[in-house]
């Protein structure tokens, strides 16, 4: 979800007021060339083998991250886990950072990095309604 959401942000970003990317894998390429993580070789299938010419090249042309060139952004709420096993929490900070550097005009690009959760979020309901609660509080500022 956060891979399509990011992709439609690059491709067409006027067409957002704002943005939740929750996790999202957003540095397909290079994740995709680092076999040592635990997930990469396996979803070659769903994905492609960057090491591939023909795959390099498509999954090139949707990568959020290699993608941004510094066109104009709505506001986002970037989440990240600490503890995800499947997109690792560097991903989203990296792509917050390449995007407050090269951001045009100054925008509210906010991230919440959970110390404590996975892929999922947080566990607990009462963690689970405070994050809801910060997502709509976003949500609401962007109308």
């Amino acid at each position: 979800g956060g891979l399509l959401v990011a992709a439609a942000l690059n491709l067409q970003p006027e067409l957002y007021d704002g943005c939740v990317a929750e996790v999202p894998f957003v540095d397909v390429t290079n994740t995709m060339m680092d076999s040592d993580l635990p997930l990469t070789v396996i979803e070659y299938e769903e994905w492609g083998n960057p090491n591939q010419s023909t795959d390099f090249h498509i999954i090139q042309s949707y990568d959020p991250y290699s993608q941004y060139t510094g066109q104009h952004y709505p506001p986002l709420y970037v989440t990240a886990g600490l503890w995800d096993p499947r997109v690792g929490f560097w991903e989203p900070a990296k792509w917050v950072a390449k995007i407050r550097a090269l951001l045009p005009q100054s925008s509210h690009i906010l991230l919440n990095t959970d110390l404590d959760s996975g892929h999922s979020g947080s566990s607990g309901r009462e963690k689970a309604i405070q994050d809801d609660a910060q997502k709509y509080a976003f949500i609401l500022s962007c109308l």
